[in-house]
């Protein structure tokens, strides 16, 4: 009777854990061996830094442009509620994060102004391949369209 019931609580708590979807967690490095890059520019962040726990979702991404260093701190709730983040030049981002239906990638869209009143729409998908964590990403604006697949190795 232990034993059914061990198993059963096993079986219960694996469940609830992959209904969450997959860990981000931890501090992940670009692998531009791996990565498919804008051949011309590229938006890619040489370090990801994700905090993940219950409803919340924190990324910090390193970056540089220009040879010019740069964080990027952003927040977001796993409820597909609308989050507001800073943006450039005192603009704001809003996003939504949401599950995919298998619950095995986080789609993450943000919507901001950009020059003159336009906006830019940028689609992030988070998934795991093996040990990898990848991030598909694509942008759309007045300025055009540009998608990378960025994939990173944990630290």
């Amino acid at each position: 009777m232990k034993k059914i019931t061990f198993l059963s609580a096993a079986l219960l708590i694996s469940v609830l854990v992959s209904a969450q979807g997959p860990d981000f967690s931890g501090t992940w490095k670009l692998n531009t061996g791996k990565s498919k890059l804008g051949a011309e520019f590229s938006m890619a962040p040489r370090e990801i830094i994700i905090g993940q726990k219950g409803n919340e979702f924190n990324v910090e991404k390193h970056s540089s442009y220009q040879d010019q260093e740069f964080t990027i701190n952003d927040k977001f709730t796993l409820d597909g509620k609308e989050c507001i983040n800073p943006g450039w030049m005192d603009s704001q981002k809003k996003s939504t994060a949401v599950w995919s239906d298998d619950r095995k990638s986080l789609k993450i869209t943000t919507k901001m102004t950009v020059g003159d009143g336009g906006e830019m729409t940028i689609t992030e998908i988070y998934k795991m391949d093996g040990a990898n964590m990848v991030l598909e990403s694509s942008s759309s604006s007045s300025f055009g369209e540009m998608a990378e697949t960025m994939v990173y190795d944990k630290q």
